[in-house]
């Protein structure tokens, strides 16, 4: 579901509720969010190898419930929700693949392709372990904020380039220009090398 099917306003509304302490906004505003939350989750989990144990209503329920420990969070609008939660998914994702103890008993962290290379590119670093990317995506983090937060949208988040643009209040040929430049500074830490042209 795009994330503009569901009334800026009444989301923006809530959220400010929320953000002023009424509890009962938060009630009110899951049925609102929930199929959005559902839609970004199920997209990223299928990208996720078919062995992977969360689903996509785990990951949401385990989002809202690390949302809803914030008693009255500073939400801004719409967009800076969808944003926290995307956030909020990755951080799931990644406490997921360490509990899972895989690489402390030297097997791989649960792996994902990175969404968007090119094939070639893909072939070659196809699947990603998810706690490097993690990792890389922090180092990213500290280079650029505005990449790093469209790798995390449109990977952890699930969103497209369009909504990723509405997300951050940019246009979709900066989100683009983002994505080019975060793959390929991406596709180099996690491959050790530079993409294919």
């Amino acid at each position: 579901m795009p994330l503009n099917e569901t009334p800026d306003p009444a989301i923006t509304r809530l959220l400010q509720e929320w953000s002023g302490g009424r509890s009962e906004a938060v009630e009110r505003l899951v049925p609102l969010v929930y199929r959005e939350l559902h839609g970004l989750a199920s997209r990223h989990l299928a990208r996720e190898r078919g062995a992977h144990t969360l689903q996509p209503t785990a990951l949401v329920h385990e989002a809202y419930l690390r949302l809803s420990k914030s008693a009255s969070p500073d939400w801004q609008d719409r967009a800076h929700f969808f944003a926290v939660a995307a956030r909020v998914m990755r951080r799931i994702l990644v406490d997921h693949a360490r509990q899972r103890g895989r690489v402390k008993r030297g097997g791989a962290a649960p792996l994902a392709p990175l969404d968007g290379l090119e094939p070639a590119a893909v072939a070659a670093i196809d699947p990603v372990d998810a706690l490097a990317l993690d990792d890389a995506l922090t180092r990213l983090e500290g280079q650029d904020a505005q990449q790093a937060k469209v790798v995390e949208l449109r990977f952890f988040g699930g969103l497209t380039i369009e909504e990723t643009a509405e997300v951050m209040g940019v246009s979709s040929g900066t989100v683009k220009r983002d994505w080019v430049v975060a793959r390929a500074w991406l596709y180099r830490e996690l491959a050790g090398s530079s993409p294919p042209a």
